[in-house]
């Protein structure tokens, strides 16, 4: 499985580079704060909305620790996805947060 830290989203974002992110927490969770721009797919709704992804465009997927997310990332990749997963997920974010 690929990953990527969050320090290096973060500086990637920060160039200005245009990252798909998917986080993979519940709403709830996201409500509390998530990563500018990241698109809500629950985990668990996953299977029901992978038709709305691209298997052409690299998504960044993101949670709370990066368990779920490596969850995610195993089945996007498993039906030819590009996925990477971003290790230590919202814990490691020190970038900006939306509300």
């Amino acid at each position: 499985m690929k990953e990527i830290s969050a320090a290096e989203v973060e500086q990637r974002l920060e160039k200005g580079e245009q990252l798909r992110l998917i986080d993979v927490r519940e709403t709830s969770e996201v409500a509390e704060g998530h990563i500018p721009d990241a698109i809500n797919i629950p985990l668990g709704l996953l299977e029901f909305r992978i038709h709305e992804l691209d298997k052409n465009t690299p998504y960044i997927i993101v949670c709370r620790s990066g368990g779920r997310s490596g969850k995610a990332t195993e089945y996007l990749t498993s039906f030819g996805y590009d996925a990477v997963n971003m290790i230590g997920g919202m814990l490691e974010w020190q970038g900006k947060i939306k509300v």
